[in-house]
């Protein structure tokens, strides 16, 4: 069986290519994707060949782990799911290419118990259900934020969720004018703007590791910053400043299950939104411009890839 997928063939090179899929096991499911989310974190280091060493890296890689469809097709043990609406936090599942992260295709095969049932009227927006829970994870994790690094599709959701679970609004930092529009009940400034020296939680997830020691300076003592970014280089810091704030350094690591879960709850009530975070939209057989747009377009929070017509 044959799927369209978008390849990086190499750094900076992306492509659509058939790809022969592995045979569907007892206990998986093929999915018709309808819509696959770019992500402007870890997909830009894999577009720009910076990623750091992962399990599976190479080239060449099918990205993606932020794509929502139907399934179509399962092996016995897994016919009952035949007809669900899903989410697929990526697959593996390609002859002539690596699956990492793997969800941008035309159609996938995955375990059954990877796919997670979503309500099929988030539409388009159910694409941001794994970067909601990624958020939701990190917060539940730790400590609800009073300052937040970045006013991304990260930092926005991360904004709304403390809200949504009753915590007091968090101050945003956003150097790009660009990005400083679209808050919800929060607000959003400059760090020169910002003359508070005493947060006891600050979450970055602006992916930038320099900014360490300036988020160190900010900290009241004994207060935690959590890393919910991804990033790049090495991070480092300052010891003496950290040492006499007593900080606490905390690393949020992707979502799991139960955040999936909880992140659709919220939705369905009403105390999550997600309006004014897909900003940008393409056919999928677009995608060699899609990427570069998604990755250097500052007005760009979320480009997500339509598969409608290439089923």
């Amino acid at each position: 069986m044959q799927s369209l997928a978008v390849i990086l063939e190499r750094p900076e090179r992306v492509a659509l290519q058939s790809l022969e899929l592995n045979p569907v096991g007892a206990s998986d499911v093929l999915v018709e994707i309808a819509w696959s989310g770019i992500s402007s974190g870890t997909e830009k280091l894999l577009f720009n060949g910076q990623m750091p060493d992962f399990p599976g890296m190479g080239y060449p890689l099918v990205p993606g782990y932020e794509s929502i469809g139907r399934i179509v097709d399962a092996g016995h043990d897994a016919k009952a799911r035949i007809g669900e609406w899903v989410f697929v936090p990526g697959a593996n599942c390609y002859d002539g290419a690596l699956g990492l992260f793997g969800g941008t295709a035309s159609r996938v095969a995955l375990p059954s118990a990877r796919v997670l049932a979503i309500p099929e009227g988030l539409g388009e927006s159910g694409v941001l259900c794994a970067l909601a829970a990624t958020a939701l994870h990190a917060i539940n994790s730790g400590t609800l934020p009073d300052l937040i690094v970045g006013h991304g599709v990260l930092g926005r959701l991360l904004a709304r969720l403390t809200i949504a679970l009753g915590g007091e609004a968090p101050t945003v930092w956003e150097i790009n004018a660009n990005r400083q529009n679209g808050a919800k009940g929060y607000p959003v400034v400059s760090p020169d703007d910002d003359q508070c020296r005493d947060y006891g939680s600050i979450y970055d997830a602006s992916g930038d590791a320099d900014l360490v020691d300036t988020l160190i300076g900010r900290l009241a003592k004994g207060g935690e910053i959590t890393l919910a970014g991804f990033y790049k280089n090495r991070i480092g810091f300052n010891f003496a400043p950290a040492f006499m704030k007593e900080a606490r350094f905390r690393v949020a690591a992707e979502w799991q299950a139960e955040d999936i879960t909880q992140t659709i709850g919220l939705i369905e009530t009403g105390a999550l939104g997600l309006s004014g975070l897909i900003t940008d939209r393409a056919p999928a057989e677009r995608a060699e411009e899609a990427y570069p747009k998604a990755f250097s377009d500052p007005n760009c929070l979320k480009m997500v890839l339509d598969w409608s017509e290439v089923q």
